[in-house]
């Protein structure tokens, strides 16, 4: 199981200082959408710099002009990026295509998805990766990643990554059903030592 470090709503001088903190306990890296939209491509292509061995993951949430933007992705040193389940089919299926040609993956985000009947059309597309996920807004009202997993039940062959407001303490019931990937902000972006709790969430994922 990953870890994949989410950054987002962070200056460009704070990802280096978190990242220079906590990339040993990570797995994956991901470049949140607000700081792609404040920095662009160029930050993505720091990142890659300084931490080629890394997975790296673009959260462009694209849902338009899907091979113009997941072509800017790749080439900016992304392997991972991000294109929005609400998208026009032709969109993921650019996308997957594009992926495919440079060795690279594309992960839905099922945000705002409330239907299995929409993953399964997603993975009759050829989607092997998608992305479970609360939105920032919706945590603000209460809502859980509890019942993420609902979408995906009786889907085999599907690698899920899992995202919404991911602590400490509601870790636990994510493990329990076994996603491929946790994506984690705050709860280590905004901790007093982010290292020690990356290194508290990697612990707790190897139990």
């Amino acid at each position: 199981m990953n870890i994949q470090l989410a950054l987002d709503r962070l200056t460009r001088e704070e990802c280096f200082q978190i990242l220079e903190k906590t990339s040993p306990y990570v797995d994956w890296i991901e470049v949140g959408t607000g700081v792609i939209k404040e920095y662009g491509m160029s930050i993505i292509r720091e990142i890659r710099e300084r931490y080629p061995d890394k997975i790296i993951v673009a959260d462009m949430k694209t849902c338009d002009a899907g091979k113009h933007e997941t072509i800017q992705a790749f080439e900016a040193g992304a392997d991972i990026t991000t294109v929005m389940a609400f998208s026009a089919d032709k969109t993921i299926t650019d996308t997957l295509e594009v992926a495919e040609s440079r060795g690279k993956r594309v992960m839905i985000d099922l945000l705002g998805v409330s239907e299995n009947k929409r993953v399964r059309e997603l993975q009759e597309l050829g989607v092997s990766l998608v992305s479970l996920h609360i939105g920032k807004d919706m945590q603000e009202t209460g809502a859980s990643t509890g019942s993420l997993f609902d979408l995906v039940q009786g889907i085999s062959g599907l690698e899920t990554a899992v995202a919404g407001g991911i602590t400490l303490e509601t870790l636990p019931g994510i493990v329990e059903n076994n996603p491929g990937t946790v994506i984690i902000g705050s709860a280590i972006t905004k901790a007093a030592d982010p290292a020690e709790a990356a290194i508290a969430m990697k612990g707790l994922i190897k139990e």
